[in-house]
């Protein structure tokens, strides 16, 4: 059973930083790779992504960072959703949240104090623990 969630830029980038290629992060990308977890986006989604993957303090190739952009383009949906009326400290993070919102799906990331306390933002390892218990319903 797929799961459409919305991904973080941090769980992206903690993902291609990590040498553990156990790491919940790396578990999560690979999950999307293989179709357990269908990614949702929005184009600002994915400018956020190229911006800050293309940062130089983090020296990711360019091979790296368009494999991740076409990845999440070719096997997530994009998602226009409707404006929910937060507030967030950082805007930025506001298009994560409302498009998870959009399409009743999760948002994972590793900066959940970015965001309400709702029970679809989910760290990494919540996802996967989700994802093995097979939970249906968030």
């Amino acid at each position: 059973m797929p799961y459409y969630a919305v991904i973080d830029t941090n769980v992206i980038i903690a993902a291609l930083l990590t040498k553990n290629s156990e790491s919940s992060t790396v578990r999560i990308m690979t999950a999307v790779l293989s179709g357990e977890i269908i990614p949702l986006f929005h184009q600002d989604i994915i400018d956020e992504y190229n911006e800050v993957l293309h940062r130089k303090k983090f020296h990711f190739g360019e091979y790296a960072v368009q494999k991740i952009l076409k990845a999440i383009k070719q096997f997530g949906v994009e998602v226009f959703p409707e404006p929910t009326e937060e507030i967030f400290i950082d805007e930025d993070d506001l298009i994560f949240y409302e498009v998870a919102m959009e399409k009743d799906a999760y948002l994972i990331t590793g900066n959940q104090k970015h965001y309400p306390a709702k029970k679809f933002i989910v760290s990494p390892a919540e996802m996967l623990e989700i994802m093995k218990n097979k939970v249906e319903v968030r």
